[in-house]
């Protein structure tokens, strides 16, 4: 890898599954560094549940040493119960990012759609369709993965653009 490249990890938190996705950036040039989910089951109860999501995603940022994170923001569900256990999930994402040192950034699930495939409602399987298009050798098979891939693509894209902007300036 180039000393220029950086490393982007992609997260789509959840307490039953947190999908998340390494993609490297080297100029405009992405790859497909490794992908996975963090699974969890409700038998352990809700604190063991939150000691698992963070365990994994640390040992994932220990291991795979991104410099920045994209997580997806929560979705506001009609159900306050799966709101709050989503919220909970996000928590944890965000403490290991801290923790670890990471430039944090957030973006909504549109916003992430609309970057990947061009429309902000897109499915999840377009979302997954065109995260193969963009990583080729990434083969993913699980939406919670594809889905942590399209943030860190969306957070090379748009952190592409804010840096040639930046140069750009007077």
């Amino acid at each position: 890898m180039a000393a220029t490249a950086i490393r982007i990890l992609g997260l789509d938190p959840g307490l039953s599954a947190m999908g998340w996705g390494v993609i490297s950036l080297d100029g405009t040039r992405l790859s497909h560094i490794e992908h996975g989910v963090i699974a969890t089951k409700p038998s352990l109860g809700l604190g063991l549940r939150l000691l698992a999501l963070h365990r994994e995603l640390s040992s994932v940022i220990a291991r795979l040493a991104p410099q920045a994170i994209a997580v997806e923001l929560a979705f506001v569900a009609r159900d306050p119960s799966a709101a709050l256990k989503l919220g909970h999930a996000r928590a944890v994402a965000l403490l290991a990012a801290a923790e670890a040192g990471l430039e944090i950034a957030e973006y909504s699930p549109n916003h992430i759609k609309k970057c990947v495939v061009g429309a902000g409602h897109a499915g999840k399987d377009q979302v997954q369709f065109m995260v193969k298009r963009l990583l080729p050798a990434c083969g993913v098979k699980q939406a919670d993965a594809a889905d942590a891939l399209a943030a860190a693509i969306t957070h090379a894209h748009l952190s592409g653009s804010r840096a040639r902007m930046a140069m750009a300036r007077p």
